[in-house]
């Protein structure tokens, strides 16, 4: 496939779950929270460091260890929100992971098993899954083989646990890898059917106006042969002119208004390709849930969509922008929300221009409202549309 080439190519550790940096304040907090869930296992070795019955030393050289555990594990698990770590950096950090734990286990006792869970959980998370299927069973069994000289029995209970947490990092890889490459093809496949429209669009008005010009030309030039010796005929040929060029623009109006309206969907996929064209990084997000928004509000927000894009590529000389379409709950019911913000300079700052008053006022006719300006790194747009229907005023009497 060639997606898998151009991971491959990129790197396949580079493009795993768990590394993949938040996208928003959202992604950042659930990002967060999956990671700290798992930390519990730590409560084992700091109980031991503070309850233990150790030496002055080792409770010292145990405290650094851990931490030095902790910090490495926690940049490999977060290694893509800055500059990715090539493949070598990560197996010599997994390695350093695969021999502290089992020193500090082995020194300090049983209650620093837990270790090797975020070692099985740094091999599935980090590693490609060839090496992940072998480093997986070889953290289990290392750590089995450090625990039987202190509590076989905590050891056992421990493996089972190692291997599976292990084993559902690869599981949860490869279903965000698959979901990943589903929503590219799902855009791929509403630009592929925005162009075929387009195509079509392109054929009908072809058919339209091809036989319409045609015989608009061919009058002209014999109302201009006519026109001095036979008046008369000329009119008429004027006045066949004018038919045809009507009947034509009925047929080209019937044409554009049966095309379509615009789909939110087939914008999104147009806006990626847009802004990739003029060396803009977009962030788009996945098709929306468009379950009981009116088709009229739906249109108005791809028409937003569109004028916000054209600003961004025209005007703002940004080189980042981010498009959210979010549903939120308000005292009016519930919304649809776009928003489009860019890092540029947000144009000339010279008033509103015709395309964002024509737009503040297609949204007020769909009882949708319109937010544009300037914030502190740049610009945003944010469009709101009804997300249901409205009730009919007379149901309720």
């Amino acid at each position: 496939m060639s997606t898998m080439t151009e991971e491959q190519t990129a790197g396949a550790m580079a493009d795993t779950p768990v590394g993949r940096p938040p996208g928003n304040r959202r992604e950042l907090m659930a990002k967060l929270l999956w990671i700290g869930v798992w930390l519990v296992f730590l409560s084992s070795p700091i109980e031991d460091l503070i309850n233990g019955d150790h030496t002055t030393r080792a409770t010292v050289a145990g405290t650094l260890g851990l931490m030095a555990f902790v910090g490495v594990y926690l940049s490999l698990v977060f290694r893509n929100m800055g500059r990715p770590f090539s493949g070598r950096t990560v197996v010599v950090l997994i390695v350093f992971l695969g021999v502290l734990a089992p020193v500090l286990a082995y020194t300090l006792g049983s209650a620093w098993l837990g270790l090797f869970v975020y070692l099985s959980v740094a091999c599935g998370a980090t590693l490609p899954v060839r090496a992940a299927y072998w480093a997986i069973p070889a953290s289990g069994a290392l750590m089995y083989a450090v625990g039987v000289h202190s509590n076989e029995k905590e050891a056992r209970g421990l493996l089972l646990l190692t291997l599976l947490i292990g084993f559902a990092m690869i599981g949860v890889g490869q279903l965000v890898r698959t979901t990943v490459e589903l929503r590219k093809a799902r855009a791929t496949v509403a630009q592929l059917a925005a162009n075929e429209e387009r195509l079509r669009l392109a054929r009908d008005l072809h058919d339209l106006l091809g036989h319409s010009l045609s015989l608009i030309t061919l009058k002209s030039e014999l109302a201009g042969r006519m026109l001095p010796d036979h008046p008369d005929k000329a009119a008429q040929q004027v006045a066949d002119i004018e038919q045809v060029s009507r009947q034509a623009m009925v047929d080209v109006r019937e044409a554009v208004t049966g095309y379509r309206r615009p789909r939110l969907a087939a914008e999104l996929a147009g806006t990626q390709v847009a802004l990739t064209a003029a060396g803009v990084v977009a962030e788009t997000p996945a098709e929306p849930d468009l379950t009981d928004v009116p088709e009229e509000a739906e249109s108005v927000l791809a028409w937003a969509l569109r004028e916000a894009v054209t600003n961004v590529v025209r005007h703002s000389g940004a080189d980042r922008c981010v498009v959210q379409i979010l549903r939120r709950q308000t005292l009016d019911g519930p919304v649809l929300e776009l928003s489009v913000e860019d890092n540029g300079s947000g144009g000339s700052g010279k008033g509103p221009g015709n395309g964002l008053t024509g737009l503040t006022e297609r949204l007020e006719k769909a009882g949708g409202t319109l937010e544009a300006g300037r914030v502190k790194h740049g610009f945003r747009l944010v469009a709101r549309v009804p997300a249901a229907a409205s009730a009919d005023v007379g149901s309720g009497a």
